[in-house]
C-alpha cells in the first residue's frame, strides 16, 4: 500500500492525512474483497525497514493501526472476516500486541475472508525465520524440502497469491513474501493508495484475467489438459 505521503503532499497536507485517508482504503478495499468473493487479502502494512522513517511518524503510524484494532474488529467479525496479523511482534508496545491478540482470537473461526497485516514484517525475516524453526525440529533423517520449510513460514497455512498489487507507481516487491510470490502474477498501478477502491481493484483483477497461468509448462499442454476436462 504506497502512495499515502505523496498523496497528502500533492494537497498540501501533513503526512498524517495521507496515512488516515489510507486507512479508509483499506477500509473500503476489504470490503470490496469480501463482495467479490476473494478468499484471502494480505495488506502489507508495515516493512521491517520502515522502522527508518522519523520517530514521529513512526508513533503515529503504530497509533493509527491501535485506533484501526478498536475501531474495526468487530465490524470485521460481525462480517465474517479473519483477521491475523504477521510479522516480528517483539518490537510492539504490549498494549498494540493485546489489541492483535484479542482480534486474532475473536475473528479466528470466520470463513468469509481472512485478512492478513504485514506489520514489522520482511519476506527475508519470514525465511530466516522459517529456517530457524525448521531446525529445530528433530532430525527425520531425510534432507528438507519445500513443503518442510514452508510450513513454518508466517503463511505457510494459506494457499501462495494468486495476485500482487502495488499502488503508487513503483514497481518492485520491496522484501514482500519472497517465497509466497514465486509464481504470483505482478500488477503495478500508478495509483495513490488513499485513492484504490473498488474500480481500481476490478482493473486489477481484470488484468489478472487475461493472464495465463503456465507455471513451467507450455500454452499448448494447457489447452490439451483444458480438452480433457471438458471432455470428462
Amino acid at each position: 500500500m504506497d502512495g499515502n505521503g505523496r498523496w497528502a503532499r500533492r494537497r498540501y497536507l501533513p503526512r498524517v492525512a495521507g496515512h488516515r485517508q489510507g486507512v479508509d482504503a483499506v477500509r473500503n478495499t476489504v470490503r470490496a474483497c469480501a463482495e467479490r468473493g476473494v478468499s484471502a487479502l494480505t495488506l502489507f502494512a508495515f516493512s521491517s525497514e520502515n522502522w527508518r522513517r522519523p520517530a514521529e511518524e513512526v508513533s503515529l503510524l503504530m497509533q493509527l493501526f491501535s485506533n484501526a484494532l478498536q475501531r474495526e474488529v468487530r465490524q470485521l467479525h460481525e462480517n465474517g472476516i479473519r483477521f491475523r496479523v504477521i510479522g516480528d511482534l517483539s518490537r510492539f508496545d504490549p498494549k498494540l500486541v493485546q489489541l492483535i491478540e484479542s482480534a486474532q482470537a475473536l475473528t479466528a473461526t470466520n470463513t468469509r475472508l481472512t485478512l492478513t497485516v504485514a506489520s514489522n514484517y520482511g519476506g527475508r525475516w519470514d525465511m530466516l525465520q522459517a529456517m530457524n524453526r525448521l531446525r529445530k525440529e528433530p532430525d527425520s533423517g531425510r534432507p528438507w524440502n519445500e513443503d518442510d520449510l514452508k510450513r513454518h513460514l508466517s503463511l505457510g497455512d494459506m494457499p501462495e497469491p494468486d495476485l500482487f498489487i502495488r499502488t503508487g507507481g513503483e514497481q518492485r516487491i520491496s522484501n514482500f513474501l519472497l517465497w509466497q510470490l514465486a509464481y504470483t502474477e505482478l500488477y503495478f498501478t500508478d495509483t495513490l493508495w488513499p485513492d484504490f477502491d473498488g474500480e481500481a481493484l476490478d482493473r486489477a483483477i481484470q488484468s489478472y484475467r487475461l493472464r495465463e497461468r503456465r507455471f513451467g509448462r507450455t500454452s499448448e499442454q494447457l489447452a490439451e489438459g483444458s480438452s480433457r476436462s471438458l471432455s470428462a
